[in-house]
């Protein structure tokens, strides 16, 4: 019998990615949930045609293997933890137990939002707690955590104290204050993660991703945003804050690569960082994209908006080390293919 996996937050950006990453490379049946409050109805970029509907679920493609469920995540749950066999008698489904689960689903944005609505964002927290509580009943073959970049402490991040994260600088035992409530609801995520691979013997992998991108990323972030305005030849071009704070961006093939090796490899919860292990700062993208572009614009600064920490990137020995991995795709490379959709879009 087929595999059934469970993608929450399944229409956002790296949930849909996965979806489709699944969908493309087994021939099992993937179940995504989304409310499409960020995310983006999968009408648009599934490659697979519609085959029918059913109450909040369009089912799609051959053999009806991607079912997409139009609900707030956290109402799943609540139905899930008051019926375990849920979407077995809502939606005719024949399996007894999810794979891999994926739980994508929080609520997160931007820069924007981070700082700018907190407390929304610490919505996450009661995401997060009911899908452990969940997943420790459920027990489903792999679980997948996302947790951030922003779990780690701030006051290593700062124009005269970065250093290349190392998955170390996280210790339960001495915390540090994390970025904002979204890095306090991932950190809190991560040790339910433990306790759920420790007392309930879940197999959890956590991630933790730098600085995401890819060509169908929502103009919201930094990377698109900036491509759609070099595609433009904005002039002058404006940046938030001085341009000079840095990520560590990595690209989402990158990522999903890196994920999938790490659910072979870790089961216990360790959480490992994703990126390209170098800081890049915003002034050098923006270099980038606009040399594509073809032109050299002036530069000006918007010192009153929102830029979060000063420097944040990764140290990847460990992932080199224990999973043999790299990131394939460079900066320039990445960078070019979002330039390219930039190009396409504004046509």
């Amino acid at each position: 019998m087929r595999k059934t996996h469970l993608v929450s937050g399944g229409c956002g950006f790296v949930g849909r990615n996965m979806v489709n990453r699944l969908f493309k490379n087994t021939e099992d049946r993937i179940i995504f949930v989304d409310d499409l409050s960020v995310g983006t109805d999968p009408s648009t970029w599934l490659d697979a045609p519609l085959q029918r509907e059913d109450k909040n679920a369009s089912f799609y493609g051959e053999g009806e293997r991607l079912v997409f469920i139009k609900e707030d995540f956290r109402n799943t749950l609540h139905s899930l933890n008051n019926n375990k066999n849920h979407f077995q008698e809502t939606y005719g489904m024949d399996f007894e137990k999810f794979a891999d689960v994926f739980h994508f689903a929080a609520i997160v944005g931007g820069r924007a939002k981070i700082d700018g609505d907190p407390m929304m964002v610490a919505l996450d927290l009661s995401i997060d707690a009911e899908f452990f509580y969940w997943v420790c009943r459920h027990k489903p073959a792999r679980v997948l955590y996302p947790s951030s970049s922003a779990a780690y402490p701030v006051d290593l991040q700062t124009d005269t104290n970065a250093i290349a994260l190392s998955e170390s600088d996280i210790d339960f035992t001495r915390m540090g204050q994390p970025d904002m409530t979204y890095g306090w609801s991932k950190l809190t995520g991560e040790y339910l993660a433990h306790i759920a691979a420790k007392y309930y013997d879940i197999s959890v992998t956590c991630i933790r991703p730098f600085s995401g991108y890819g060509e169908d990323q929502d103009l919201t972030y930094p990377v698109p945003a900036i491509a759609a305005r070099a595609a433009n030849k904005e002039e002058p071009f404006e940046v938030w804050g001085s341009g000079h704070q840095g990520r560590d961006f990595v690209h989402i093939d990158d990522v999903l690569d890196c994920t999938l090796l790490a659910m072979d490899k870790i089961s216990d919860g360790t959480a490992i960082n994703i990126g390209q292990g170098r800081l890049t700062s915003f002034l050098e993208i923006i270099d980038i994209f606009t040399d594509l572009a073809g032109y050299k614009p002036t530069i000006k600064p918007l010192l009153d908006k929102p830029v979060g920490v000063h420097s944040r990137y990764c140290n990847m020995d460990y992932v080199k080390e224990t999973l043999g991995w790299e990131p394939k795709i460079s900066i320039r490379e990445g960078m070019r293919r979002v330039y390219e959709k930039a190009v396409e879009n504004n046509k």
